[in-house]
């Protein structure tokens, strides 16, 4: 028989454990107690921008509390980024981050102010951006094996055109060439913008860019559409070829996903996770992202945690083995 002290003591410690329980427990069932904060570590007006600012709504009806988008830019997504990773794992300071931001900044730059994987807590993927290959109609080439056997017959004549170094812009191009055995000339400007201007003048020939900077000038004819960069086609573009149909295992998916910091209980991030996904769902939501070039996605945060941690994997090598490094850029 066990004495009555013992049980006494066994009571009470349990009684003790369910009490320190149980705020936790009520704090995940009221989430939110006041407004959550989802900083976009980019300037105001981006993708990212663009499809945060269209979830708030949803998400605010979804917990009664207002989702407020902040913007907080510089250093390549490193300044808005570090902040939701110092936060508190409450689910009141959210990020939306990306590939670059979580699978490549960590190779790019030396002594970052946080790990892209381990530091965070990944609640959603939220969308992929349509990615694009495209040329100046001065290149005779209408297909990717056309351009790949045209570049190897003029080698140190194509320019390619990025957003700078290390953007996903340079890193597609640079695989590219790597897998492909062609020699073109990288030339980096500061940003998307004046990279697809001189494509178009034709001061560079070649550009891999989200569709959202090249489809109109497709449609217009000044540029010419080659491929795709994702492992698929695109749901948006389903006639339009992926690049690896003709470079096998050449891939390039940028994601954007929504992630809070390390250690937010799973509970709270499930709920995420659903409300989330419910938002991306809505009709609205889809078509107004379709149309600039943007799928939305869905699945299990533990889904997106494997993509994080698999793109962390492969673009940390590739960034390593190109040799890229921005830490004095």
């Amino acid at each position: 028989m066990i004495p009555n002290r013992t049980l006494s003591r066994r009571a009470a410690l349990a009684g003790l454990l369910g009490a320190a329980a149980a705020p936790a427990a009520f704090a995940q069932d009221q989430y939110p107690t006041r407004p959550v904060t989802i900083i976009v570590p980019w300037a105001p007006g981006g993708s990212t921008d663009i499809l945060a600012r269209m979830l708030a709504d949803p998400l605010r009806s979804a917990f009664g509390q207002p989702f407020v988008v902040e913007n907080r830019s510089g250093a390549s997504g490193n300044i808005g980024s570090s902040a939701v990773a110092r936060a508190a794992a409450d689910g009141h300071t959210l990020l939306f981050g990306s590939m670059s931001t979580h699978a490549m900044n960590g190779a790019l730059f030396r002594n970052m102010p946080f790990d892209g994987v381990a530091d965070f807590s990944p609640i959603a993927l939220l969308a992929y951006v349509l990615n694009t290959m495209v040329v100046h109609p001065s290149v005779p080439a209408t297909t990717v094996p056309e351009f790949i056997a045209y570049a190897k017959a003029n080698p140190g004549r194509i320019a390619y055109a990025s957003a700078g170094i290390g953007s996903t812009n340079h890193l597609c191009a640079a695989m590219f060439a790597r897998m492909t055995g062609i020699d073109i000339v990288h030339v980096p400007y500061r940003g998307g913008a004046p990279a697809v201007l001189d494509t178009v003048a034709g001061q560079t020939q070649l550009f891999f860019s989200a569709g959202t900077q090249t489809l109109e000038h497709v449609n217009a004819g000044r540029l010419r559409l080659l491929g795709v960069t994702e492992g698929r086609r695109s749901r948006l573009l389903p006639n339009v070829p992926t690049v690896a149909e003709a470079v096998p295992g050449y891939e390039m998916a940028v994601w954007y996903g929504a992630l809070g910091p390390k250690g937010m209980p799973p509970a709270l991030v499930a709920r995420l996770n659903a409300a989330i996904n419910r938002a991306l769902a809505l009709p609205e939501i889809r078509d107004r992202m379709a149309a600039i070039g943007i799928e939305v996605a869905d699945g299990t945060a533990d889904a997106f945690a494997a993509t994080l941690r698999a793109d962390a994997a492969k673009w940390g090598g590739v960034i390593r083995e190109l040799g890229i490094d921005m830490s004095d850029a």
